[in-house]
């Protein structure tokens, strides 16, 4: 469906006030329709629970929003106050699409620098297209669905008849997660250079009242740590200048309600579906509008468009839930394993694996590394990971800093190459099945040492801002991946390697920020190029596992996702630190996406010692279950643990990965952390039930499962039964023997 008006301003005006009068939804209308909905110049986006509802003003053009929230059937006229002082209506409204220089004194989504010079810009309403399913992004990752229902599009085109700049909004609705995604493409359709300094994905004001806005903050080693605040008059936000998505902050926000809770009351998510330096603004008014922005970082945008030529921003979603911050949390996670992984690993169970960085480090031969593929091999394991170290001749990767770039096996560690070792590792069968061992192989192809071949022929291919010094992290710099050249390399590179040995995994490691680049563009160019690596590798090798990295959770993002269907949550594998890792992880990406293993103790980390069963029961929770450490240093009584780790690993993994999560206690709040992960259909479940610190001459206190049909009956751990009723409103009780103790508890509808 199209409708289109011309650029004549007074003939526009008219039009669409006309349009208005005759297109009033009704409530008919909306409730048969669902997606997306179109009376004249009134659009709905409807989902199950949730509509998303917007207007054409009839003077100005201007995009104005009536609702985001729980599913409605028409609109009802918002009466703006009259205006007086220095903020005219254009300030005093709900923007869809806010721009700089005309009265809104609000963050602005879009600042273009013009031919002339001025920042102003003025889009106004040209017209609309609907189609079926959901478009690609070019040269993005973005989310994806079937044209039968999974999703539909709506398009509204936007025009700056003083600039000839031209904004297409492309709205798409997934009815049934309740999620509505964005994106903008500026096209340049005048005859000099503009230059485009700020492109929000998605902008949207909320009623007048009070919110907060949960984040996810950290560091390197303290990813994913839960922020909650109220939204203050003024400005607030966050975002990454550090070239990627960092473990500083994620880009995603959630607003809500100042009751909201884990289980209860509204709550609105949004997430950005990009890999680079991100913003995100929360803007609450004079008027008492919130306004939530998120996009590419101004600070590393700076894109120069010539006439023809466009921009499109990365992709952003937004979900909406009456059911708290869990209900959003379960929208995000179904929406990203079905609708924006491409892996065919993305619900699939995955191998228990081990890795030989904390067992090892580079402290390896190529016997030694036999050896230990051999003792995970006799503990059952399914994945042999050799980590960092194996590669670089004229300069040896034996210590962290040679060697980068230089992907060719290291002929005094491996004389005969990478291939034998792969095929003696691969020959071996595991424990308890009839299952070969697999290989897999770590990687940092976006990083290069001084001290290599490919920085010695190639200097001019690491960021580098002209004269100024190139600054090392961990004795390395980054590839500029903006050039096509190195795109090139890194694709021919890794296509080598495992077009050439048995490697069926890929841990992708990423261990620094960019910092001097020779101009803020670059930054959004090096995303591009790095998408088009990804998307050229996983579908020359799809069956090729990928697991992203980056000194942990430093790149744990949507746009990862696209590709990888895993990420390593975070190089800190203290058990304890990671229940608030993982929990807060869990906010926006599925549990199936985490990387969790079982490491040594003392850990290396915090120094701190945790029981094995403890550590694992944790580590249980990612979707991508293993070990860090060397087996041979092993207790007795932990290695005879090992091998009904792994069954109870096999047992619930398909659960984790395909299932729905239901966080019941937050570490935060209690000292007995909970949670419930229940298989798609609710037949299967299994809850993690911790004890942090020993009580003593104290009960236990009940815990309430949630998520159960009320009417059904369910088996606990086989044995005892009870109907979901129960164990929703009464609950379950345990004993703990002292700290750091666990439960893992079986559930399944009788």
């Amino acid at each position: 469906m199209t409708s289109r008006l011309p650029s004549n301003k007074g003939l526009v005006s008219g039009l669409i006030a006309l349009a208005s009068l005759l297109a009033t939804p009704t409530a008919a209308q909306d409730a048969s329709t669902g997606g997306v909905v179109v009376n004249g110049t009134n659009f709905a986006l409807n989902g199950d629970h949730v509509s998303y509802r917007f207007h054409v003003d009839e003077e100005t053009g201007d995009l104005i929003n009536d609702h985001f929230g729980g599913l409605v059937t028409e609109t009802v006229p918002m009466l703006t106050p009259k205006s007086q002082g220095w903020v005219e209506d254009i300030g005093r409204v709900k923007r869809e699409f806010p721009d700089l220089g005309r009265g809104d004194f609000r963050v602005p989504a879009v600042r273009i620098q013009q031919t002339a010079g001025y920042t102003v810009s003025d889009f106004r309403y040209r017209s609309h297209d609907v189609v079926k399913g959901k478009p690609a992004l070019p040269g993005l990752p973005a989310t994806f669905g079937r044209e039968d229902g999974d999703v539909s599009t709506l398009v509204v085109h936007m025009y700056d008849n003083y600039s000839s700049v031209a904004a297409d909004l492309t709205y798409s609705v997934f009815p049934k997660l309740d999620a509505i995604v964005r994106s903008v493409n500026i096209t340049n359709e005048g005859k000099g250079n503009i230059t485009i300094e700020r492109l929000a994905s998605f902008s949207v004001d909320l009623p007048y009242g009070d919110y907060d806005m949960i984040e996810l903050k950290g560091d390197w080693a303290r990813e994913g740590m839960k922020v909650r605040r109220k939204v203050d008059y003024g400005t607030q936000g966050f975002g990454s200048t550090t070239g990627y998505s960092s473990h500083l902050h994620n880009p995603f926000l959630s607003l809500v309600a100042p009751d909201t809770t884990e289980s209860r009351g509204e709550a609105w998510g949004f997430s950005l579906i990009y890999t680079g330096s991100f913003a995100v603004d929360v803007e609450k008014g004079s008027q008492g509008f919130t306004r939530a922005m998120l996009g590419l970082n101004p600070y590393h945008l700076s894109w120069n468009l010539g006439p023809g030529e466009s921009l499109t921003s990365p992709e952003c979603v937004a979900t909406y839930s009456e059911k708290g911050i869990g209900g959003v949390s379960r929208l995000f996670h179904r929406l990203f394993r079905n609708h924006l992984m491409k892996s065919k690993f993305a619900v699939e169970p995955r191998p228990v694996l081990l890795n030989s960085w904390e067992g090892l480090f580079f402290d390896y031969n190529e016997s030694r590394i036999y050896n230990l593929a051999q003792e995970s091999a006799e503990l059952g394991v399914k994945l042999f990971v050799l980590d960092d170290g194996w590669f670089g001749n004229e300069y040896p990767r034996v210590i962290d800093n040679a060697g980068l770039g230089d992907w060719q096996a290291n002929k005094d560690r491996f004389p005969n190459g990478l291939g034998p070792l792969v095929d003696q590792v691969t020959a071996l069968t595991a424990a308890n099945s009839s299952d070969k061992l697999q290989f897999g192989l770590w990687f940092e192809p976006e990083m290069v040492n001084p001290n290599s071949t490919l920085y010695k022929t190639h200097p001019d291919w690491a960021l580098h801002a002209g004269d100024y010094p190139r600054t090392l992290t961990r004795s390395e710099l980054v590839l500029n991946v903006a050039l096509p050249e190195v795109q090139d390399f890194i694709i021919a590179s890794l296509s080598d390697i495992l077009g050439n040995a048995s490697v069926s995994y890929v841990k992708w490691d990423n261990n620094r920020a960019i910092h001097e680049m020779p101009r803020d563009g670059t930054a959004h160019a090096y995303m591009l190029g790095l998408y088009r690596v990804f998307e050229t590798l996983m579908t020359r090798f799809p069956d090729v596992l990928f697991e992203g990295c980056a000194s942990g959770g430093g790149r744990f993002d949507p746009g990862i996702l696209q590709y990888f269907p895993q990420v390593w949550t975070s190089d800190d594998t203290d058990a304890l630190q990671r229940i608030y890792t993982q929990f807060g992880t869990s906010l926006l990406y599925p549990p199936s996406s985490m990387g969790a293993h079982v490491s040594v103790v003392p850990n290396q980390q915090t120094g701190r010692t945790i029981p094995l069963q403890f550590r694992a029961h944790i580590a249980l929770m990612g979707g991508s279950f293993g070990f860090e450490l060397d087996p041979a240093e092993l207790s007795d009584a932990d290695r005879a643990q090992i091998p009904g780790i792994i069954k109870l690993a096999e047992e619930i993994n398909p659960i984790i990965v395909k299932g729905d999560l239901w966080r019941l206690n937050l570490p935060e709040d209690s000292n007995w952390p909970a949670a419930l992960y229940l298989s798609e259909d609710g037949s299967k479940g299994v809850l993690f039930y911790f004890q942090v610190r020993s009580t003593y001459n104290q009960p236990t206190p009940y815990l309430r499962l949630q998520g159960l049909d009320p009417a059904a009956r369910y088996t606990v751990n086989g044995t005892d039964t009870y109907s979901g009723a129960t164990l929703m409103r009464m609950g379950l009780q345990y004993r703990f023997q002292g700290e750091y103790d666990s439960k893992v508890v079986l559930i399944e509808k009788a």
